[in-house]
């Protein structure tokens, strides 16, 4: 079988007709055709059903596309280590948590240009669910989610530990009646978030019923809402600590076994490992590994937590 009416073969299936897979594979549709169809005849079995709204894999089909996937991206990597050189170039996708982006990559992102000045990063943004699925679908290089994660696609280095507060409006002082307000709100990530999750289990432990919830895709809109008093949220303490300071939210503490949550790193076992992505997992651990918590907040905001934290155990 040659490995070039593979990849054809596999871009037919993905683009879902020969007409998208030419334009993507940048050549003419007879060229698709006649490999297509070379593959066909060598394996002697048809590998698509054709109908006017393009092709539809048969059994044969499903069952060959695994493996050319495989191998076009096992030909991608042979490639990449070919070219590969102690000097970090090229491209790497890195995938990281909405909090994780506003509170963590600034240093690691600067320290890594000044030292990789050839690597170009996008940086995609997403839930933990997604973001893993992302880097088991091969779309990004490594993401940063919260942890733990038990995987055996995966490999999850630990980064540093956060500790999860409650936020709610600056005029909130006890969760109590937080918790007893209906119907009660709150302000959250879309489904797939690990914070998300937590804050709804631990207001079911304490008997909260009725919880609506209001989704938004970005850190700022969430703090915004939380501090209008629309509803409460789970974040990291490193996350609000600002808006804290300034007033515009206020904290509570939780028991360690419910506020620490670990934040891991995450690529996948079986990928190439590029001078790029090492050397970007280093910049990582230099400078999140053992980060310090922020210092305790002061004053009002101090006491509203500490009792707070009385109240909500």
């Amino acid at each position: 079988m040659d490995t070039g009416d593979l990849a054809v073969f596999a871009a037919v299936a993905q683009a879902g007709g020969i007409t998208r897979a030419a334009q993507r594979l940048n050549t003419v549709q007879s060229n698709v055709t006649q490999r297509v169809r070379l593959l066909e005849a060598e394996l002697g079995v048809p590998l698509f059903h054709r109908h006017s709204r393009g092709v539809s894999l048969t059994s044969a089909g499903r069952q060959l596309l695994p493996y050319a996937e495989h191998i076009g991206r096992l030909m991608a990597e042979a490639k990449q280590a070919a070219a590969d050189t102690a000097v970090a170039r090229g491209q790497i996708v890195i995938g990281a948590l909405e909090t994780a982006t506003a509170m963590r990559l600034p240093p690691v992102l600067a320290a890594y240009a000044a030292a990789c000045p050839e690597v170009d990063i996008e940086i995609v943004t997403g839930t933990s669910a997604a973001l893993l699925e992302a880097v088991r679908e091969r779309h990004v290089e490594a993401a940063f989610v919260a942890g733990p994660v038990d995987h055996a696609e995966l490999i999850a280095l630990p980064l540093l530990e956060e500790e999860l507060v409650v936020v709610t409006a600056p005029w909130l002082a006890a969760l109590d009646d937080v918790v007893a307000a209906a119907p009660l709100k709150i302000v959250v990530f879309r489904p797939g978030c690990t914070y998300r999750l937590r804050l709804e289990a631990l207001l079911a432990a304490r008997g909260a019923v009725g919880v609506r919830r209001l989704e938004f895709g970005t850190l700022d809109g969430i703090i915004g809402c939380v501090g209008a008093g629309i509803g409460v949220t789970l974040l990291p303490r490193a996350a609000v600590a600002k808006a804290a300071a300034e007033g515009r939210v206020a904290l509570h503490a939780l028991p360690a076994r419910e506020a620490r949550v670990p934040t891991v790193l995450v690529r996948r076992a079986d990928c190439f490992l590029s001078t790029a992505l090492s050397r970007f997992i280093e910049t990582a651990r230099r400078h999140l590994v053992a980060t310090p918590q922020p210092a305790p907040a002061r004053g009002r905001q101090r006491q509203a937590r500490d009792a707070s934290w009385i109240s909500f155990r």
